[in-house]
């Protein structure tokens, strides 16, 4: 049972404390509690539980998502979570509480249905829902300030500079703003894969499924022999070496390849004299993956292949796929990854996959999305080689977009310094969305993903660009602060 409650916004003199005072008005969390729309998407998250007038009354949108937000922010598991919301009156009037309490707001455990129930697309709605309001109120007052300004020069946020071979389509309106965009990945929380531990780890697991499947039989029937200590033990053997050589290390990857063969074969067997409902839900989805990562390891064996499609490197989380990215620090990332794209400082998922997909595909969507939240296409799209095929460019130079790089051909000598000089100026505006990845990474968690499940790990990615535009949000309201009661400098401004 839910109950529609989100369009009463509790003031902050009117939460009650029980040992005296007021809150703050200036606290972050006052101010964020504002910033946050949160009935624009209750009647959503009201659809995603059962309709009924029984039982116990659902906890509201702003408890669920604030508890999130507040997990993202501060980087707490699901206990901290709820510990630090027990001991923090402001965390309290965040999540909507309308007096302080001793007692936990909710169990933690809550905070696994609180992911399943706001996944991503209703983050990701939310999060331009309040990009595109702040966005609006910005050019609302630039208008303000080029009505009383005299002077015809353009903004100093612009750039009128425009590629020779673009031709733009004047049955549009004019292209305004700048696009930047990037890809990452979000590693998941998963030990580093190697073939002969992920075979050794589905050994042990069907290992246990055998017991379970056999316990019914125990004393009727002889159990089926598994040879788990001579498995154990030849694995042993190898994943202490320090250095295997290629000839050793196949030849263990053989071994236990042919004890995961043989343990299916006794599951298929068994299931025939018993029934795979004693399996618990999450034991036969392991074995279905376990079966899956035992034809990819024999298709590989055979083939003397390093790679497969769709290659599983966790049991747990199978969903999770190898990213090879080329970075010097790690040259092959296991996560998901994430196309996003950059206006004004505010960040915008733009695809979430699990995939090694090329992110130069996205542009042309992303450039229509742009058209559709603010009525024309960008001036400019800030990108990097990738980007930049043959099929990009011709979109831009139709749309009249100027796509960063150096065009194609050989620039003549008047164009040369020209391009050069505006190729750097791309490459360091194109710096912000970098310095966006690098932000997500160290401070609100991007750089591993402690969410096991698919659908809890992008709503948790979501919600770490929903906490990178608030918290921007948060230091604009300071940075107005400072500007009309002491004047700040261009420093102060940039770094905001």
């Amino acid at each position: 049972m839910y109950k529609m409650t989100e369009n009463q916004l509790v003031l902050p003199e009117d939460f009650f404390l029980p040992f005296g005072g007021k809150l703050n008005k200036n606290n972050r969390w006052v101010k964020l509690a504002t910033l946050i729309p949160w009935w624009t998407f209750e009647e959503t998250y009201a659809n995603t539980m059962k309709r009924s007038s029984r039982g116990q009354q659902a906890f509201s949108v702003r408890m669920a998502l604030g508890a999130l937000y507040i997990q993202q922010r501060k980087g707490l598991s699901d206990r901290e979570t709820v510990e630090e919301i027990t001991e923090n009156p402001y965390l309290q009037y965040f999540i909507g509480l309308p007096e302080f309490q001793e007692e936990p707001p909710f169990d933690a455990s809550m905070t696994t249905h609180f992911r399943k129930r706001l996944d991503a697309g209703i983050i990701n709605q939310l999060n331009e829902a309040i990009v595109m309001e702040e966005l609006r109120k910005n050019q609302e007052d630039d208008d303000q300030g080029d009505d009383s300004d005299d002077n015809d020069d353009p903004p100093s946020g612009s750039s009128s500079t425009k590629n020779a071979d673009s031709q733009p389509n004047h049955d549009q309106p004019a292209n305004q703003g700048k696009l930047l965009l990037d890809a990452t990945c979000s590693p998941a929380d998963i030990a580093y894969p190697t073939d002969l531990g992920l075979l050794n780890e589905a050994r042990e697991k069907l290992e246990h499924i055998i017991d379970v499947l056999h316990a019914p039989h125990r004393g009727k029937k002889k159990k089926p022999r598994t040879y788990r200590q001579k498995a154990r033990k030849a694995y042993l053997s190898v994943a202490k070496q320090r250095k295997p050589k290629a000839r050793k290390m196949r030849k263990a990857i053989g071994k236990q390849l042919g004890f995961v063969e043989r343990d299916l074969k006794i599951v298929s067997k068994l299931k025939e004299e018993s029934h795979l409902s004693l399996l618990t839900k999450q034991e036969y989805k392991q074995l279905l993956v376990i079966s899956e990562l035992c034809r990819q390891q024999r298709d590989m064996y055979d083939k003397r292949s390093k790679r497969i499609d769709d290659r599983i490197v966790s049991i747990s989380q199978p969903h999770v796929r190898p990213i090879v990215r080329g970075k010097a620090k790690a040259g092959t990332e296991f996560g998901a990854k994430v196309s996003v794209s950059l206006v004004n400082g505010y960040s915008l998922m733009e695809n979430l996959g699990w995939g090694n997909y090329n992110e130069g595909t996205t542009l042309q969507e992303s450039a229509e999305r742009y058209k559709s939240r603010f009525g024309h296409y960008p001036e400019a799209i800030l990108a990097d080689q990738i980007y930049r095929n043959r099929e990009n460019r011709q979109y831009c130079k139709e749309k009249g977009i100027r796509l960063s790089g150096p065009a194609l051909g050989r620039p003549s000598k008047e164009k040369a310094q020209i391009q050069k000089q505006l190729a750097k100026q791309d490459a360091a505006e194109r710096n912000e969305i970098e310095g966006k990845f690098g932000e997500g990474k160290r401070h609100y968690g991007m750089g591993l993903i402690f969410a096991r499940l698919q659908q809890t790990s992008e709503t948790v990615i979501s919600i770490q660009l929903l906490v990178m535009n608030l918290e921007r949000r948060l230091r604009l309201l300071f940075y107005h602060f400072l500007l009309r009661f002491f004047g700040v400098s261009d420093e102060i401004k940039w770094a905001v």
